[in-house]
């Protein structure tokens, strides 16, 4: 056997056989580091980027979810309590005298929603003014610190044509948190 690779050797193109033993050596030692190293690599590069995908969503549904609790933490703070709602009516009358608007027997009640801890307070009654005080008044009660907001307006028929005063039946509806020790209605 070494007799026969000495003459192949002696040959002309005998001088490249060693080369050619060492390029299908070093082939065979990258094709199994590919198959055993790099394939592997690549399989838990793309295990690893699920998961980071998964975390990072999952991530951005906390950030989420925590962005939520704080806004509605920041609306529920404005809320008024259902024993501040009388006072509420009763500020809102005194509002309407301040900008020249008659207000007379503002009506109150409070009616269930689907949010636990939360009711409905409806404020009902008539407002007579002229113009610019009901303008006035109205935008004070859109722009007031409270969460209040106008449900209904409706003008009311003039009792006389020539009267420089409007009659609106006004229905302000506003959102109230119900007190800690009472239990709330689902």
């Amino acid at each position: 056997m070494m007799d026969f690779i000495l003459q192949q050797l002696r040959k002309p193109y005998g001088v490249l056989i060693p080369w050619l033993m060492w390029i299908v050596l070093l082939s065979g030692i990258l094709w199994g580091v590919r198959t055993i190293g790099v394939e592997g690599a690549e399989e838990s590069l793309a295990k690893l980027e699920l998961e980071w995908n998964r975390a990072r969503q999952e991530f951005t549904h906390h950030k989420t979810a925590q962005r939520a609790r704080k806004d509605l933490a920041q609306v529920w703070s404005v809320l008024p309590v259902e024993r501040d709602f009388a006072p509420l009516a009763l500020g809102i009358t005194e509002e309407a005298k301040r900008n020249g608007v008659i207000l007379p027997a503002l009506s109150y009640k409070t009616e269930p929603t689907l949010v636990a801890h939360t009711n409905k307070g409806v404020l009902q009654g008539t407002m007579t003014g002229r113009y610019e005080d009901l303008r006035r008044f109205l935008h004070g009660l859109e722009t007031a610190e409270e969460l209040v907001y106008i449900e209904d307006l409706e003008l009311a028929p003039p009792d006389d044509q020539q009267s420089q005063t409007l009659t609106f039946d006004i229905k302000i509806a506003t959102y109230l948190r119900s007190e800690p020790d009472k239990p709330a209605l689902q």
